[in-house]
């Protein structure tokens, strides 16, 4: 009995938080958007560390979520009075709240972080979190996985979870 219990619970919490992960978000609202953070846990990168390409990919990602985000009807806020603690935040994505901190002083509605996590170069995981800054939630979050590690794999991810889950029509 307990293990019917214990199974139908864990069956219920994601659907119930995918439900409440559905609320249309605030026309016109202001987003910090904090970037993308790429991890490479693949053994290339141990052996050979941070290649030109991914850097260059990441960015890719951060321009084009900018770009989306305007083409949505949101404001992207300007980073630069909290350039200095984004610097010095590993990931934003995993900082116990300093995103929405972050994103408080800037004055927004909404903080987005991202993660693109690298196993190989066949295998790739995408994240994206979008919180409401006064109450802390998610309204947003989806993680896909992507394979081939190439501009057109890593846009095709964000697309999805744009298209899919962020802004459906």
């Amino acid at each position: 009995m307990q293990r019917i219990l214990m199974s139908l619970v864990l069956v219920l919490i994601p659907v119930l938080a995918l439900a409440a992960l559905d609320k249309p978000l605030k026309q016109g609202a202001k987003i910090a958007f904090l970037g993308m953070t790429f991890i490479d846990t693949s053994t290339e990168g141990a052996y050979d560390g941070a290649r030109a390409d991914q850097t260059a990919r990441t960015r890719l990602l951060e321009e084009t979520t900018r770009q989306r985000l305007r083409d949505e009807g949101f404001v992207v806020l300007d980073n630069q009075p909290i350039a200095d603690e984004l610097a010095n935040t590993t990931n934003p994505a995993h900082c116990y709240g300093c995103e929405v901190r972050m994103a408080e002083r800037l004055g927004a509605d909404y903080v987005l972080v991202g993660e693109v996590q690298k196993v190989s170069n066949l295998i790739l995981s995408m994240n994206l979190v979008l919180r409401d800054v006064k109450s802390g939630e998610a309204v947003r979050a989806l993680a896909v996985d992507i394979r081939s590690n190439t501009d057109q794999s890593w846009l095709r991810g964000l697309n999805y979870i744009f298209k899919n889950h962020f802004f459906k029509s």
